[in-house]
Formats: structure tokens, C-alpha cells, sequence
């Protein structure tokens, strides 16, 4: 048999079909996420300005505020870092994801078709992806957070920004001040973040697909019948689920993991983990420290439109994924 090359790939469709196949759940899960990160990114952005503000200020005002003083590009304010990543990072994801729950069907764990062995294999895959993601992830989710801050660290340096510096002059900075180290601030945090929380929604995307009647084999049967639901409705409503209730849970990790980088990109001493939380909780002075719902609530700030953004990526990530693996499954074989 003749080695395919890329020209074949291009030109003949019969290789170009067997490309797509072999390579299915990289292609999907690139296309898909190039269109959920894009429709998301916004709602991010607010997100992590909502997390490291200090004053209480609700979701209209501040996206009013951040349109009056940047524009529509405030909104996407470090956009190309994820953009640039998301290939990288989403294939290699779902290779390890995928590649893990075939391992443990070779090997025969969590081999019976109920719930708890269909989540357990892919939590398994998600934290050994996560875990594996983050080493290359920090450096450019550190990057995004800077460009998406720019403003308050400026204002916290007692400095009036004219004009924000762009992606690559950020970097030059980051790097400037901590060299490779700069760029792995809050390392710890990012990688137990990404860990727990993508073994989390593996978890239960996998556990909800299973409820909602797919099979191991991948194949989507008929829905219960206490949720009469399209079956081509079945992956938005799980992975919006999985991507609301995982990120929920590891939402106060998410907000001191932007606080700690937010310090250090902005020159200020230091705090250690549980410092930071505590502070986030009882507030700055100890001799006046706040109600416990309320420092609750200052950690769970802007987890609304984290949940939103949520809803909107990870839904049409798996619509999207579904729609593009089935138009590959029948593509016509050569």
C-alpha cells in the first residue's frame, strides 16, 4: 500500500474522507471550539474584571462601563491568546480524554454499561488531560487574564493607561520582569484548577450522555421517557449542565487563582493561597471582618455570567462536535 501524502489528502477524496476518520475527534473538537470560544469570550472577559473588582457592580454596568472606556474590543481584549492556543490545547484535550477511555476498555476497567463506569472513565481521562494541559495552558491563560486586566493593574500601579499595550508587547513585559518563571505564575493553582475541574466535567458529560441513552459504542439512542427531549438537543443540554455544575464547583479556586496572578502582574507583595482566601471571605481588615454570606458571595462573584458563558461554550462545543462527527461518519468510504 502506497503512503498517503498531503496532495492525495487535498485532491482525492477518497483519502481525504480516511484522514477525517482517523483523525475525527481531533477535527471535531477544533472546529467546534474555535466557534464556542469566539461566541464566549465576552462573557469570560467580564467574568474575570467581575472577580478582581472591589466594588459591587452589577453585569450591565460594568459591560456599560467597559464599552464607554474601550469599546467593543474591550470585550475581546486578548482574544488571539486563546485563539492561537485552542487548536493546541482542545486536540490534545480530547486525544488524551479519548485515548484514556480506550485504554481502560482494552484493559477492561470500568467495563459495565452503568453510569458510575461510564463517568468514572471519563473523569479519568479529564484529569489526566487537564492535569497534562495545563503545563502548556498557564503561560498563555496568564497572558489572557493580563490583557483582559489591563486597566485595574494599571490603576492598582497608581498609573492612567492611554493605551493598553497588545498581546506580544504583554508577554515582552511578563517575561521582562520573572524571565520563564514570570510566565508559570500561579502554576499551582492553574494545574489543580484544570485538573479537578476538567475530571469534574468529564464526569458528568459522560454520566448525563449515559442517563440521556447513549451507548459505549457512542451511538445516540432514544431519551428517557421523563425527558422526551430531540436527540439532537441531548449534547447541548449536557454539556451545559456538565459545564455549569463542574464549573461551579471549582469557581472560588478560579477567583484566587486570578487574584494571586492579578498581584503579581501588577508588582504587588505576595499573599499565599489560603491568605488570599481568607481576605476574598472576611475582608482586608481583621478588626472589622465581613459577614460570612457576604465574603461567600464576594468569592462567587460574576458566577452569573460565568454560567451563561458556560451554557453558551460548552453546549455549542458539543453541538458542534456531534454535528461534525456525524457528517464524517458518513462521508462515503473509497
Amino acid at each position: 500500500m502506497s503512503e498517503t501524502g498531503p496532495f492525495d489528502i487535498l485532491f482525492d477524496p477518497g483519502s481525504r474522507n480516511e484522514y477525517l476518520r482517523r483523525n475525527k475527534s481531533v477535527i471535531c473538537a477544533i472546529s467546534a471550539s474555535y466557534v464556542s470560544t469566539f461566541a464566549g469570550y465576552p462573557l469570560d472577559s467580564i467574568k474575570s474584571r467581575l472577580q478582581t473588582t472591589r466594588n459591587k457592580v452589577t453585569i450591565p454596568r460594568l459591560a456599560l462601563q467597559v464599552y464607554r472606556d474601550e469599546g467593543v474590543i474591550g470585550f475581546y481584549r486578548g482574544l488571539w491568546i486563546p485563539l492561537m492556543t485552542i487548536s493546541f490545547v482542545r486536540a490534545a484535550s480530547f486525544t488524551i480524554y479519548t485515548r484514556t477511555k480506550e485504554f481502560c476498555a482494552d484493559h477492561a476497567w470500568f467495563s459495565h454499561e452503568n453510569i458510575l463506569d461510564v463517568a468514572a472513565a471519563g473523569g479519568l481521562g479529564g484529569a489526566l488531560s487537564g492535569s497534562l494541559i495545563s503545563v502548556g495552558s498557564t503561560p498563555f491563560e496568564l497572558v489572557k487574564v493580563r490583557r483582559q486586566l489591563e486597566y485595574s493593574i494599571a490603576e492598582s500601579k497608581g498609573e492612567r493607561l492611554v493605551k493598553p499595550p497588545n498581546t506580544m508587547q504583554a508577554v515582552r513585559d511578563i517575561f521582562r520582569v520573572g524571565g520563564m518563571k514570570g510566565l508559570y505564575t500561579g502554576f499551582r493553582l492553574h494545574c489543580l484548577r484544570d485538573t479537578l475541574g476538567t475530571a469534574l466535567y468529564f464526569f458528568e458529560y459522560d454520566g448525563l450522555r449515559h442517563i440521556m441513552g447513549r451507548s459505549q459504542t457512542g451511538e445516540q439512542g432514544p431519551t428517557p421517557s421523563w425527558m422526551p427531549i430531540h436527540p439532537s438537543l441531548v449534547p447541548f443540554m449536557c454539556g451545559s449542565l456538565a459545564g455549569v455544575s463542574s464549573w461551579a464547583l471549582i469557581y472560588p479556586l478560579d477567583v484566587v487563582k486570578t487574584k494571586v496572578q492579578q498581584r503579581a502582574l501588577a508588582g504587588t507583595p505576595p499573599r499565599s493561597v489560603f491568605e488570599t482566601l481568607h481576605r476574598l471571605i472576611k475582608g482586608p481588615d481583621p478588626n472589622s471582618p465581613k459577614p460570612i454570606l457576604l465574603g461567600l458571595a464576594r468569592i462567587y462573584r460574576g458566577l452569573g455570567v460565568s454560567a451563561l458563558r458556560s451554557v453558551t461554550t460548552h453546549g455549542l462545543l458539543w453541538t458542534l462536535f456531534d454535528v461534525t462527527a456525524s457528517y464524517i461518519d458518513k462521508l462515503p468510504v473509497a
